[in-house]
């Protein structure tokens, strides 16, 4: 089957999940239910398109497909940030009850802490890349250790806000914050998907894409900056994903078998639109809310992970 027909099988699919989350069980409250859902089907698309490409480009330039953008400490400092407003400035603080606000400086705080990591070390010389993630996951380690001591310290009624945002959700997402996710991700895929052809080059390796008339660093510097972006704006919307990303990804590898990341990540773009939409309905109709849809992405990311650790050593 060609690539472009599995595509659009998987978009038909899609757009029945999508259509079966909105229409089914409105009853008439076509006023009242069906923007809001529209709106959580919105953010679900968005947080899916993200994290799919923030996550293949990721694993491009690291040469690894067990690796995600998360690696770098974003989440971490998502939930550091969120803890230390919380048990500094009090819950009922503008920057935790106004959700625009904690938007912004979830967003800016991300983006400035990877632009200066990168800053940092490339500036220091010709760093491997895998310098760069060992500092990510070393950061990463400090920021949860030190969320983890502050949350242990905190008081028990603020830490349910606290805990409410060490999972992602869709429930509670505000439209405003949608439509200026909607612009942010959307500008920067137009401006990553110009660097489409380097990353299929990207992928032989740094000698050979140097070789081939590829500027190396450029193109690792802004891929890294693109990830740091979209995974700054899908985390600050509706949470952190932590294995979200690596299923898509490796799903999309396996299903396509291709080179080329413009259907790579177009087909793990649409497996993630499936996977969040079709899981938001099973938690919602079938599990009534019981759970949320972060904690069976994330049990399940954790089996796959071990799946393809396994896999790995298997093959070496």
């Amino acid at each position: 089957m060609r690539n472009g027909t599995k595509i659009l099988i998987l978009t038909l699919f899609a757009a029945m999940f999508c259509g079966l989350y909105l229409f089914q069980g409105l009853n008439g409250s076509y006023d009242y239910a069906l923007p809001r859902r529209g709106i959580k089907v919105l953010a679900m698309v968005i947080t899916g398109i993200a994290i799919a490409y923030s996550t293949v480009i990721f694993q491009t330039i690291t040469h690894n497909r067990i690796l995600t953008p998360s690696i770098m400490g974003l989440d971490s400092l998502y939930l550091l940030l969120q803890t230390v407003v919380i048990f500094f400035l009090g819950s009922s603080h503008v920057m935790i009850v106004n959700k625009h606000v904690n938007f912004i400086l979830s967003i800016t705080a991300m983006i400035v802490f990877a632009l200066l990591l990168y800053q940092f070390l490339f500036k220091s010389g010709k760093r491997p890349i895998y310098f760069l993630l060992l500092v990510g996951i070393i950061i990463g380690t400090f920021f949860g250790s030190i969320s983890t001591f502050l949350q242990v310290l905190i008081d028990p009624n603020e830490f349910m806000l606290v805990q409410d945002k060490m999972f992602a959700s869709f429930n509670n997402v505000s439209g405003d914050l949608v439509w200026w996710a909607l612009g942010i991700v959307g500008f920067t895929l137009v401006i990553g998907w110009r660097s489409m052809n380097d990353l299929d080059v990207l992928s032989l390796g740094r000698d050979t894409a140097i070789n081939l008339g590829v500027s190396y660093d450029k193109v690792v510097k802004k891929t890294l900056i693109l990830s740091s972006v979209l995974i700054a704006v899908s985390t600050a919307l509706v949470g952190p994903i932590t294995f979200f990303g690596l299923i898509v990804a490796n799903l999309s590898y396996q299903f396509f078998k291709t080179y080329k990341h413009s259907v790579l990540i177009l087909g793990a773009s649409v497996m993630s639109i499936i996977a969040l939409v079709g899981g938001q309905w099973v938690v919602e109709r079938i599990f009534t809310f019981s759970t949320t849809l972060s904690v069976i992405i994330n049990f399940v990311g954790g089996i796959y992970f071990i799946y393809l650790l396994l896999k790995e050593s298997r093959s070496t």
